[in-house]
């Protein structure tokens, strides 16, 4: 099992708009699990459970439910991600959704059924819809309420005169704050809707982007399909190392050797190759740990006791101990706050 991830860039767009509207980082960085030093590089990884720790943890600490609307609408998408700037550096809206589909795993890992073609066009009754076809999206509504506000908002600033999008739907049923989708959404939004899509005029794939270069798209391109590259087939040992303990953390009962068996390498390769990006073997198990219980706690997904034994610990008193010294909370405090 590989953990879903998101792209560090991206993660950062979310965590500085929270803290522009009021949000503290530092609680931020740990509601998500997160630290500063993961988000130094772009094209890092950080776990898509983070992000969504984090999106939740940002509209609580801001009290605006409606943040995720918010940040679609105003972040420019090729200022957070490198598909954005090839998206950008294409000739037509149709050429630019073809290449956010073939890399969108590079924005977000997301669960979909075809893989390179998240975001479908489908024509019915003389209708055009872009229908995201993501899984499960109503386990992570925000996450539809900032793409289709981004593809509304970005539109619309590059190209104002242009027609585009007739009506919304999304899965969802109406949110509190349902309101506030008027000040983003151009036409009607349906709540409760069998696909989360965009009935868009059909001209909308047509537009003439403003500045394509194919030498600044070839470019781009290279450097995503390396990235992608990597994601796909070549994880980090860490996330390799960390996607074999998850299943297993209660136990307790795991070595480097029994770690290094499962991968099929010798414990010297699996101790080389975690030296290589920077950790130990008993780091990377600490702060897996960390990361694990921060998840069930801020989900309120299980007790303090029960925390302690998901990730490992026989003794909760123990367990009590490394959380505040991870945190400088006490599991009780945090899964309080």
């Amino acid at each position: 099992m590989n953990i879903a991830t998101v792209s560090a860039g991206y993660f950062s767009a979310h965590l500085e708009f929270a803290c522009a509207h009021g949000a503290n980082r530092e609680d931020l960085l740990t509601r998500a699990g997160a630290s500063a030093s993961q988000l130094e590089n772009p094209d890092n990884r950080i776990p898509l459970e983070g992000y969504i720790a984090l999106t939740r943890a940002a509209k609580e600490l801001t009290g605006d439910p409606a943040l995720p609307l918010k940040l679609g609408a105003n972040e420019n998408f090729n200022e957070i991600s490198v598909v954005g700037m090839m998206c950008y550096s294409a000739h037509t809206m149709a050429e630019g959704l073809n290449l956010l589909n073939r890399f969108g795993y590079l924005v977000a890992e997301l669960d979909v059924p075809e893989k390179d073609d998240r975001f479908q066009i489908v024509r019915e009754s003389g209708k055009t819809w872009m229908v995201d076809t993501r899984f499960n999206a109503n386990d992570f509504p925000e996450m539809t309420e900032e793409t289709w506000s981004r593809f509304v908002a970005e539109t619309k600033r590059t190209f104002p005169d242009e027609p585009h999008v007739i009506e919304v739907h999304v899965t969802h049923a109406a949110p509190a704050h349902a309101a506030e989708y008027e000040k983003f959404m151009p036409g009607p939004v349906v709540f409760g809707s069998d696909r989360n899509a965009l009935l868009i005029h059909e001209s909308w794939l047509d537009i003439q982007l403003l500045y394509p270069n194919v030498y600044i798209l070839g470019v781009l391109s290279e450097h995503a399909q390396k990235l992608l590259d990597e994601l796909q087939h070549g994880k980090t040992t860490r996330a390799q190392v960390e996607s074999l303990l998850i299943p297993v953390l209660h136990k307790g009962n795991y070595n480097m050797d029994t770690v290094a068996e499962q991968m099929n390498i010798s414990r010297q390769t699996l101790y080389r190759n975690l030296k290589a990006e920077e950790i130990n073997f008993e780091q990377l198990l600490d702060e897996l740990r960390e990361k694990m219980a921060i998840h069930y706690l801020n989900g309120q997904k299980a007790s303090v006791n029960e925390t302690a034994f998901l990730v490992g610990f026989a003794d909760p008193s123990s367990f009590s101990r490394a959380f505040k010294r991870w945190t400088g909370q006490t599991p009780g405090s945090f899964r309080k706050g």
